[in-house]
């Protein structure tokens, strides 16, 4: 059964006093186009992760964004005093050597002082700095169930293309057939209108010659051998549908089997020289154009 490109998958849990959230999108693309964006604590998984959506989504433009939240009970962010002490005095190395003025010790002095090395790196820590090897699991199993979740969308919204798909095809076969009752009207109809134009003319003429070259005028305009080529790809565009995946190329697939279906249908369209028949290609063309445009949106 094919899948569409466009998906969503999401799945949250608590894990270790944070609330952790996973999010997959995507949209239509030729090939994966893959953006990830995760929390700070998560990153050495990050190509884990990464390996684990090339290979269950395989195509479009994806974003996945993995996002904490620290829970209500989660311990307040503590402050690496040795680590502001060190800073403190390097500072004040650095001042002494570059003969500077020694910092106002004054409450507003001091407070700013603090405030500029409470903003260093590492100055302040908080516990979910701090991720075991079970938390790791937890989250890689976590983006697992996203994953899981975004490939049973894409499921779902592949059933919808597929009843589109199939009652776009049943629409263009019941045209196709709507063909055949003017076909002998119209060899009947460019047959008498030579006859009649030769009749106009003063000039005898070899009756025998002009039925032979009216069979060999007739068969250039006969169309059942692009009817029968236009059914073989309605079938196979069927058939094709209801295949296994192949590494995301149902779509790409079934964008061949259209094009080749476009062909046939405008050969009809050349042939035709009839009216009828020409309103009906048209028709014929425009149930394709719409199998086209879905046909974009499948993996």
């Amino acid at each position: 059964m094919i899948q569409s490109m466009t998906g969503y998958g999401k799945a949250s849990a608590v894990i270790q006093n944070k609330k952790v959230t996973v999010e997959i999108r995507s949209l239509n693309s030729k090939q994966l186009d893959l953006g990830m964006k995760s929390a700070s604590q998560y990153r050495e998984r990050e190509m884990k992760f990464r390996a684990m959506i090339q290979q269950a989504l395989q195509r479009g433009k994806v974003d996945f964004t993995l996002s904490v939240e620290s829970a209500a009970s989660a311990d307040a962010p503590r402050i690496n005093a040795g680590v502001v002490k060190s800073y403190y005095e390097q500072v004040e190395s650095l001042r002494k050597d570059l003969g500077m003025v020694q910092v106002d010790q004054q409450a507003t002095g001091a407070a700013i002082l603090l405030q500029t090395l409470l903003r260093m790196p590492d100055s302040v820590s908080t516990s979910d700095d701090e991720v075991s090897e079970d938390e790791l699991d937890a989250v890689t199993a976590l983006v697992g169930q996203a994953i899981e979740n975004f490939v049973a969308f894409r499921k779902q919204e592949g059933e919808s293309l597929y009843r589109v798909f199939s009652e776009k095809v049943a629409n263009i076969r019941a045209l196709l057939a709507s063909v055949e009752p003017y076909e002998k009207e119209r060899t009947e109809k460019i047959r008498q209108s030579i006859v009649d134009k030769l009749q106009q003319l003063p000039v005898d003429y070899d009756k025998n010659r002009l039925e032979q070259e009216m069979i060999y005028y007739i068969e250039k305009l006969d169309i059942n051998e692009e009817k029968h080529r236009l059914d073989n790809h309605l079938n196979y565009f069927m058939e094709t549908m209801d295949a296994e995946m192949d590494a995301g190329g149902t779509g790409k697939k079934l964008g061949f089997i259209a094009q080749e279906m476009g062909r046939e249908i405008n050969t009809l369209g050349s042939k035709s020289n009839q009216a009828e028949m020409q309103r009906i290609v048209v028709r014929m063309k425009d149930e394709l154009e719409q199998i086209k445009e879905q046909v974009l949106n499948v993996l």
